[in-house]
């Protein structure tokens, strides 16, 4: 059975969702770029917004009791918020910096990487990170948060991030340590806007009939 699906931010992310919609099990039934004063009758809502509509998207969600999935970046200041907003709607929501599911699994081996490396004083660390010269913001939220991964897996020495912007590159993400005697670096590469897309989908599968408040990468534990 078909289930009911509104696309809110409606640029080149929110019509690659609409073109794998179906795949997943879902009808798209709204399109709209700004926030929603209404949705027709729906199951889940996919978001790919800006950072400055973002918590007012979520709290306009919140009233309209319908669970969400959020890919836009830049509004974490404000979680606490858009926490307290779904957990007061009964709501469900999930968030990611980035939805690639691939992107999640490799954040588990950045995690372990840093912990690996905490107590091996010889090696210092970098976080890097390319996309296509129309992505505004730098770092990217992806990298922000691979960099707060290692932090909370222990890893307490510098960290040296960069950005570079050129061209049409959907996404790359590199960690890497390095000493006297050898570099070890672990990167990730996107192909295309497919992967997020997918991700995307597969969380508002996941969170259909949900509610709280949860990370991207918690689903697929």
């Amino acid at each position: 059975m078909s289930r009911n699906l509104a696309i809110v931010g409606y640029g080149k992310m929110g019509r690659m969702v609409h073109a794998l919609a179906a795949e997943f099990g879902f009808e798209v039934v709204a399109n709209v770029d700004e926030t929603p004063k209404s949705l027709p009758p729906c199951d889940a809502v996919i978001e790919f917004s800006t950072p400055e509509t973002a918590v007012e998207n979520i709290r306009r969600f919140a009233e309209l009791k319908v669970n969400a999935v959020i890919g836009t970046t830049g509004w974490y200041s404000k979680l606490p918020e858009a926490r307290a907003l779904v957990e007061s709607a009964g709501t469900g929501l999930v968030y990611g910096a980035n939805f690639s599911v691939g992107v999640a699994l490799f954040s588990r081996l950045v995690e372990e990487a840093a912990r690996l490396f905490q107590n091996e004083g010889d090696y210092e660390a970098w976080a890097w990170e390319m996309h296509h010269s129309a992505k505004k913001d730098a770092p990217s939220g992806t990298l922000l948060k691979l960099v707060r991964d290692m932090r909370e897996a222990g890893y307490d020495r510098p960290i040296d991030e960069s950005s570079s912007r050129a061209g049409k590159v959907p996404g790359t993400h590199e960690i890497g340590f390095d000493s006297a005697a050898d570099t070890i670096t672990l990167r990730h590469t996107a192909r295309s806007r497919e992967g997020f897309a997918r991700g995307a989908l597969r969380a508002a599968q996941w969170v259909v009939g949900r509610k709280g408040c949860f990370e991207f990468k918690e689903i697929l534990k």
